[in-house]
Formats: C-alpha cells, sequence, structure tokens
C-alpha cells in the first residue's frame, strides 16, 4: 500500500471512530514523514481519544514546535494536559486558542473546561454563556454548562432547561437521553419514564457507554445489564494501560494496603469507614492513603489524616503518575474505595501499579474492568451463583460486607417533632436517600400507604425545589394531601444522626436502596424496612438486617412490603419492640462490630496475598 493509500485509509477510520484501527496507519505513515503537521496532530488526536494522553502529548509538541500556531494542536495538547490533571498548563495553551480564533464558540467551551478544572467556575459559566450567545444549538456547550450547573452550583432549573434544549438538537443521542433522565429523576419529573428506561436499556446492551455505572444503578436492577455498562465505560475511558507491576520481588515486610478515594472528607465513605483504617492491626499491615480529595477542614478530615500511617496527596498527579506514585510505595494491596462514583480514579487502577486490586464500599457492583482482581462482598449482595456478573473474583465477609463505625457518638434524644416540621400525633413514614433514587412506582407505593394510614406523613429529604414541586404534585393526583409531604433540610452529620429517631419507620427503596442511610437508621434505632432486590445495590439493606439479626423487617417482594409497612404502623406494640431489639443488638450484633469486621476485612487481604504468593 503506497503512503498516500495509507494515509487516507487512516484519515477514514479515524472519522469513523475506529481509533485503535487507525492508530497503527499513522504511525506507518509517520515513519516515513516524521515532520508532518498533520500526521502529528492527527496521531496524537487518536491516542488522545484512546486515554493515553502522555502519549498524545509527545506527537502535539512536535506538531507545535513545527507550526506553533496550529490551532487544532493546541487545542488537543490543551485538552490532554487537561486529562493528565496539568491544569494551569492545559489553560494558557486553550486560553491561547481563543486569542487565535476569537469567534469560535467550540474555542470558548473548551477554555471553560480548564477553568472548571482550575475552579474558576464563575468564568467557566461565562465562557459557555458567551460560547451559546454564539451559537446558541453548540451541542458540547449545552451539555457542559447543564453539567457545571447541577454539580457545582446545583442550579437543577436552568441544567434541566439545557438538556432539554440539546435533546431537541440531537434527538437520536443516547447518552443525552440518559444524562436528561438522570437530572429528571433528580428533579422528580417522572414524565416518560417507562420509554425513557427501555430505551437505555436497550442501549446499555448494544455495549456502548452511554450512561455512568453509577447512575445507572438508580434505574436498573438487572446485574447483566449493570455489568455491561460498566463494562462498556471501563473500554470507552480506561482501558487497560501497559503494568507497571511485572512480577517483581515485593520488599520484605508487612503487607503494605493502598487506599485510593477522592472522600477522605466528611462523606459517607468515611462515616463509614474511619474505624477500620484505625483499627488496622499495625504488626501485620501497613497501610497508607492515596488522596485524590478535595480540600477540606473537618473533625472527620483531621481523623482520617491521623489514621493511617502515611496520606500521600494524588489530586495534582496524573493517572500515570498517581500510578508510578503507588509503585514506589511498593503497595501490595490496592483498594479502589470510588470505582465509578465521586472522585474517581479508576485511571490509576488501570495502570496496574499493584500485584493485587480490590474493588470495595464505594462502589456497590463490578467495575468491570480486567485489571479490578477482588470484589469484597458478603452471601446476601452478592449471593452465591451470581458471580457470573461480576468480572472481580467475589470475596464473602462473614457478616455483612459494610464496615461501620462503632466509635462514632450515640445520637441524643431527637428534637421535638414541631421542630423538625412534623406532626406530633401522626405516623412517620421517613425516606432519606437522594431523590434520583426515587423511581415513580416506589413513590405510588409509599403513597399507597399514606392514604392507608389517614394519620401519617412522609419524611424525604430536600434535595431541590423542583423535587418538592414535583413530589407534591404526584401527591395531588393520587388524592393525597400534599402537606402529608415533609421535607427535611440536609443537615451535618450528627445533626442529622440526632433527628432520625423523631421518624417511626425508614422505607427502604429499589433498585437502589438504602446504604450509608441504612445503617444510619439502624444505628439510632430505627427500624429499617426492605425488600430484598435483584442487585447488589437493592441487597444492601438486607444484608445490614442480616448482619443486625434482623431479619423480620426483610421482606422478599414489594407486596409483602406494603403489607409490612401497613401492618407496622398498625401496630405501635410490635413497632416498638423492634425499636428495643435494636437498641440491644447495636451492642452485640455484628454489624456495628467494627474490630470484627475490620478482622474478616484482613483475612480476606490476607487470602488475597497468599494466593499472589503461590
Amino acid at each position: 500500500m503506497t503512503t498516500e493509500a495509507t494515509l487516507r485509509q487512516a484519515m477514514a477510520l479515524h472519522q469513523a471512530g475506529r481509533l485503535a484501527e487507525a492508530e497503527p496507519l499513522y504511525r506507518q505513515a509517520l515513519a516515513l514523514m516524521p515532520r508532518d503537521v498533520g500526521l502529528n496532530t492527527n496521531l496524537g488526536t487518536v491516542l488522545l481519544g484512546l486515554s493515553r494522553p502522555q502519549e498524545a502529548l509527545g506527537f502535539f509538541d512536535t506538531a507545535l514546535a513545527l507550526a506553533p500556531g496550529q490551532t487544532v494542536a493546541l487545542t488537543n495538547r490543551g485538552l490532554a494536559l487537561r486529562a493528565l490533571n496539568r491544569h494551569e498548563p492545559s489553560l494558557a495553551d486553550l486560553d491561547k486558542v481563543v486569542r487565535l480564533l476569537p469567534g469560535d464558540a467550540g474555542a470558548l467551551v473548551n477554555r471553560a473546561s480548564a477553568l472548571w478544572s482550575l475552579g474558576q467556575i464563575e468564568a467557566a459559566l461565562a465562557d459557555y454563556d458567551a460560547a451559546l450567545g454564539r451559537d446558541p444549538d453548540l451541542a458540547g456547550a449545552l451539555r457542559s454548562r447543564a453539567n457545571l450547573l447541577w454539580t457545582r452550583k446545583q442550579a437543577l432549573a436552568p441544567a434541566l432547561a439545557d438538556l432539554k434544549r440539546l435533546a431537541q438538537v440531537v434527538p437520536h443521542d443516547a447518552e443525552v437521553a440518559a444524562d436528561l433522565l438522570h437530572l429528571k429523576m433528580h428533579a422528580g419529573d417522572w414524565s416518560g419514564f417507562d420509554a425513557a428506561k427501555s430505551a437505555l436499556d436497550a442501549a446499555v446492551r448494544t455495549g456502548r457507554a452511554v450512561i455512568e455505572p453509577f447512575v445507572y444503578q438508580g434505574l436498573s436492577d438487572s446485574p447483566a445489564d449493570l455489568q455491561a455498562c460498566a463494562r462498556a465505560y471501563v473500554a470507552h475511558r480506561y482501558p487497560p494501560a501497559p503494568p507497571l507491576f511485572r512480577g517483581m520481588q515485593r520488599k520484605p515486610g508487612r503487607i503494605r494496603i493502598g487506599y485510593v478515594s477522592g472522600e477522605f472528607r466528611a462523606q459517607a465513605t468515611a462515616y463509614l469507614a474511619a474505624g477500620l483504617y484505625e483499627a488496622h492491626d499495625r504488626t501485620r499491615f501497613e497501610v497508607i492513603a492515596f488522596d485524590n480529595t478535595r480540600p477540606e477542614h473537618s473533625p472527620m478530615r483531621s481523623r482520617l489524616e491521623a489514621a493511617f500511617d502515611r496520606m500521600i496527596d494524588i489530586t495534582a498527579l496524573s493517572d500515570l503518575e498517581a500510578a508510578q506514585r503507588v509503585r514506589a510505595e511498593e503497595v501490595d494491596i490496592l483498594v479502589n474505595l470510588n470505582g465509578w462514583f465521586g472522585a474517581l480514579r479508576m485511571g490509576v487502577f488501570a495502570h496496574r501499579p499493584a500485584p493485587i486490586q480490590v474493588n470495595y464500599l464505594g462502589f456497590p457492583g463490578t467495575l468491570g474492568a480486567p485489571y479490578m482482581d477482588y470484589i469484597l462482598a458478603d452471601a446476601v449482595v452478592i449471593p452465591p451463583g451470581e458471580e457470573v456478573f461480576f468480572d472481580e473474583a467475589v470475596m464473602r465477609l462473614p457478616a455483612s460486607y459494610q464496615i461501620n463505625d462503632s466509635a462514632r457518638a450515640m445520637a441524643p434524644a431527637p428534637p421535638p417533632r414541631h421542630e423538625l416540621g412534623l406532626p406530633e400525633d401522626v405516623f412517620v413514614f421517613a425516606h432519606f436517600n437522594y431523590s434520583y433514587k426515587i423511581v415513580p412506582s416506589m413513590f405510588a407505593l409509599w403513597l399507597r400507604l399514606l392514604a392507608a394510614v389517614p394519620k401519617s406523613v412522609l419524611w424525604l429529604l430536600e434535595t431541590s425545589e423542583l423535587f418538592a414541586s414535583n413530589v407534591r404534585a404526584a401527591a395531588v393526583k393520587a388524592g393525597i394531601d400534599p402537606a402529608r409531604l415533609v421535607f427535611a433540610p440536609p443537615l451535618e452529620h450528627a445533626q442529622h444522626l440526632a433527628r432520625l429517631g423523631a421518624a417511626d419507620l425508614f422505607l427502604d427503596s429499589l433498585p437502589y436502596g438504602a446504604h450509608t442511610t441504612g445503617s444510619d437508621a439502624l444505628w439510632v434505632g430505627l427500624p429499617l424496612l426492605t425488600c430484598r432486590g435483584r442487585s447488589f445495590t437493592g441487597r444492601v439493606g438486607a444484608s445490614l438486617l442480616t448482619a443486625m439479626e434482623m431479619p423480620e423487617l426483610i421482606t422478599e417482594d414489594l407486596a409483602a412490603y406494603e403489607a409490612r409497612a401497613l401492618e407496622l404502623a398498625r401496630d405501635p406494640a410490635q413497632l416498638a419492640a423492634l425499636r428495643e431489639k435494636l437498641k440491644t443488638k447495636r451492642a452485640t450484633a455484628p454489624l456495628f462490630d467494627t474490630a470484627r469486621t475490620t478482622r474478616a476485612i484482613e483475612a480476606a487481604y490476607q487470602m488475597m496475598f497468599e494466593r499472589w504468593q503461590g
């Protein structure tokens, strides 16, 4: 094949999105024309699209050395630098492009991404606004502005407006439809839910990365679909890189455990796991934190800093650099506490810096990644026979997989109900999951409970005015006085625990049930009623109650769940007995025994280590 023919084929594959096939052809052509600006730029762009920004950077540098004003190379170098967490030089490149192309809306969108990464939210928003002022239907600007408005400003209504406009601009884009469905869930807007959910499931089954795995858990209870979603995201965003660990001889000494998290702060994962880090047996284990957390000054942060043998900041490091830091520490077991949730660093694990890599706690499901070796679970959340839905080997703990912190303070008596906005003389059903986890069929069931128990209210977490307005409208449509929905504002964790005891019964949800919120309820002695789901996320309540030795609060289908809720609402003596049992079990059952769960986790780590050592 001639060089010209090779180049034509490479460009055709590139334009078709077949990047892995285009790469070797570009390299073949570049070997004959190493100083070609376009070839260097195109190969760099392909590598960036294949999630290999470090490799891409060299080709952009070459292109720009040959043609300093080449805006495509400059733009993509800026995006590669951003992917490598090198945000200041990224902004410098993208700012230069805006100056070179003053009328270009796309250049403004790219600069906004760098400003956002540097925390300059208002400046980023101004760039998005300016871009959309020039091109109101610019898809990238609409999607990015919606994301910024929601995630950084909690401006749900304008974010929804942008996504609704975007859905009109690209009506057949499954990713946009998924984003819109997710924000509508946050808003309690369930119009068209069944059709949107069916279309989303069908798109996931094609193997395309159309929705973030964590978001999909709030919508799907199919273990097969959840696995397909995670695998697609691995292939699209974090494919395996050349491994940094290549069978080297380990340094003698204690087993070295590395915990990678972006949530070493006052957040749910830390509230659960702080006691684990403190309770590790330091005669057998060295415990290192690889910290990707945004700056925070709080008592929990101070506690976590003291809990580890050392805490290594990786926030400013690229995935490769962070993985190299892990390898330099000669970590034996690297634990992924985020997975697909929060300030995640899946790319670190893609570089295989440790011989054993474990999925635990932050993401309740498979990560779908061939470089993750184990998932810590239990026999309730992953029953025997369901291992096929997990790309990790399943390592089961003897009680609940969920670590809990027995050192946290006991909650005081709750404030009077009137101080919480609750009527004094009614039965209080409570549910404190975030609104995007509430599907319309579950909410309809709760409204039936209110109809069947006239002197009752439903106590929900206040997430937005739009959510409150929409669910009140749903109540009215079902013939329920909207005043019987009471909204609790977000509070600091200790204050939230204190108020929980004012409720009578915590109602779990499906497909995504209560996790930290469930153990919070049990800790303060509030009965948690659950229905065992079909996936990990829907079985956590059953796991908690099994470890609490309270199986009488586990139901096997929603009809039984509804009947049991009515039974408890109508039988004050039975409910009081359950509260007393909870108080007793809190001190004796496995769920809140931090030392016991830590020993079980350590035994799992020891087994992993011995298998690796052979």
